[in-house]
């Protein structure tokens, strides 16, 4: 034996079933029974978006994952609960932005 330790970790993540977004705040409610909040700041685009698009969301990806029609945006459940904001580009977000004028 070489001294090597190998760990496999298997994340078993919940599903969603609801989504609430205000002003501030895009929140979660699990299968299992949290809530989880992030601040909508993290997702630029949420934050641009107007009550009424933010509102017309989809839950996707078999309850793992998010999707706004009206602002193009996919979130995934996971970086959600770790804590992972947009990696969208500076330059793809203010083209995005530069259409919606």
């Amino acid at each position: 034996m070489n001294g090597t330790l190998s760990v496999v970790v298997t994340l078993n993540l919940p599903r969603v079933v609801s989504v609430s977004v205000t002003d501030d705040t895009l929140s979660v409610d699990l299968e299992d029974g949290r809530t989880v909040s992030v601040p909508i700041g993290w997702y630029p685009r949420l934050a641009h978006g107007t009550p009424a698009e933010r509102t017309n969301v989809q839950i996707s990806g078999a309850g793992f994952g998010l999707h706004w029609p009206d602002l193009d945006e996919d979130i995934g459940i996971e970086g959600i609960l770790l804590g992972k904001r947009s990696n969208e580009s500076s330059q793809s977000f203010q083209k995005w932005l530069q259409k919606r004028k």
